[in-house]
């Protein structure tokens, strides 16, 4: 009975396990691309952005269709750390094709690691609060939420995208290496090594401390403000802080996630911060199982390692329409996504085939 309630744990320690034998892998010839263990990284990344949608989705039943937002900021501010620190804290080149001169007073802040770090958390957190504290305030939900968080995610692109002189426009940040250093190439293979553990060590963290919120009365309170939010309204209880709260740190976690993210993609760009890019984030968890935190982490693997292999060759025109009809027929069918299905129907297809066996 105790194993069967650690199923999710357990399933999640499994997950650790071989992402860290990955790099032993690599050195023993079974693998034999770098790349794939920086594609891994992001993956790290990214499932570390489903863990906070499925807190505010799959939990508390809040569908934001914008976290590319809070992704992109994140990588934004990370990318601009690590871009000043390559150029000695210069102007980069594309501030002197915007005819730049000194380094503008919103780059000045990422000269200084600790406060980078500090911002990267905060900005998204701050953004997320204020936009949060309006909306959960006049109870706005469902529908109307999703579209707001679209919109405010085109605005934000739209943003970056035409500051050329201070974000790199459609292009973005680009050839910038990881916090520790360079990380591409046969020589740097021991310091991908330290920054891809660094990286399973934060999901490890960012799981730990979702896994205890989900299981206290907080988590419970989430569940019930999903399941009747005005019940839990007239409870007592005050809902929007709630809510609010819940979703700055779904937005921190996925800033977080986009500083990993960079480190491991060498640069960033305003498609990070694109709607469509939003709405693969939400597939991950449907895919893998709203409400179970494993689920948000097998989701993203799964997604984006089908992605790593349709994406190119005679798949690649293919692929998103694939992509979408399995996101349909999930949410249509297998609510409860990959998880769902191995926890109920498999079960019960077992229990079938047993029982005419007999």
């Amino acid at each position: 009975m105790k194993i069967k309630k650690q199923g999710y744990n357990i399933c999640f320690a499994v997950i650790v396990v071989i992402l860290a034998l990955m790099p032993v892998l690599l050195n023993a010839g079974v693998i034999s691309s770098n790349s794939f263990i920086l594609f891994l990284g992001k993956c790290i990344a990214f499932s570390i952005v489903a863990i906070g949608l499925d807190l505010i989705w799959g939990y508390t039943g809040i569908l934001s269709l914008g976290h590319g937002l809070y992704f992109a900021l994140g990588g934004y501010a990370m990318a601009m750390f690590l871009k000043l620190q390559a150029t000695d804290g210069n102007i980069t080149s594309f501030m002197q094709t915007g005819g730049m001169t000194k380094l503008p007073l919103m780059w000045k802040p990422f000269l200084s690691g600790y406060l980078s770090v500090i911002l990267i958390i905060a900005i998204p957190a701050v953004l997320a609060a204020t936009i949060g504290y309006f909306i959960f305030r006049n109870r706005i939900k469902g529908v109307y939420f999703s579209i707001i968080s679209q919109a405010l995610t085109w605005a934000a692109y739209s943003l970056f995208t035409g500051l050329q002189s201070y974000t790199g426009g459609n292009v973005g940040i680009t050839e910038i290496k990881s916090i520790i250093g360079s990380i591409k190439g046969d020589a740097n293979t021991g310091k991908m090594f330290i920054l891809f553990y660094i990286s399973l060590a934060i999901l490890v963290l960012i799981y730990g401390i979702s896994y205890f919120l989900t299981h206290s009365k907080f988590g419970k309170i989430l569940i019930a403000i999903r399941d009747g939010e005005n019940r839990t309204y007239f409870s007592g209880y005050c809902v929007s802080t709630y809510k609010n709260f819940i979703y700055v740190l779904s937005a921190i976690f996925a800033a977080v996630a986009g500083a990993i993210f960079v480190n491991f993609n060498g640069s960033i760009t305003p498609t990070q911060m694109t709607i469509s890019y939003s709405i693969t984030m939400v597939i991950w968890v449907a895919v893998g199982g709203r409400g179970t935190l494993v689920g948000a982490v097998m989701g993203a693997f799964l997604i984006n390692l089908c992605d790593y292999h349709f994406s190119s060759g005679v798949m690649v025109e293919a692929w998103q329409y694939i992509l979408g009809t399995i996101f349909v027929v999930t949410i249509l069918f297998f609510k409860g996504g990959l998880v769902g299905v191995i926890r109920d129907q498999l079960p019960i297809l077992i229990r079938r085939v047993a029982h005419k066996e007999r």
